[in-house]
């Protein structure tokens, strides 16, 4: 079996729970918003917003699982274009979310959401 070092594994996990953390804020907060606004044209933006930022969330956070699983399952040894894609997906997902996350702080904000 290829070995995903500890280290590693500790940062995609972490990463993943950030991640779903990040999901659940953006439709948490577009939940909010849609109940508490309506679905007005100040607040479609910020609708579509939300809606795109759990969006681009999720994508890595599939991408996460299946390449750590497939590198797990690589014999003897995982190829190298997967683990560059494992690195890249990580450094993807870590800029996405900061993004998001400042996205839904600032919609939260602006809106006085809980």
């Amino acid at each position: 079996m290829a070995k995903v070092y500890s280290q590693t594994l500790t940062i995609i996990f972490n990463l993943q729970r950030r991640l779903v953390e990040l999901i659940d804020q953006a439709k948490t907060a577009e939940y909010h918003l849609f109940e508490d606004y309506g679905e007005t044209e100040e607040t479609i933006p910020e609708l579509e917003q939300l809606q795109n930022g759990a969006e681009r969330l999720r994508n890595p956070y599939s991408r996460l699982a299946t390449l750590t699983l497939a590198i797990a399952e690589a014999q003897p040894i995982a190829p190298t274009a997967m683990i560059n894609l494992l690195n890249q997906t990580v450094e993807e997902a870590s800029a996405s979310s900061d993004a998001v996350e400042a996205s839904i702080m600032e919609i939260k904000r602006s809106w006085n959401l809980p």
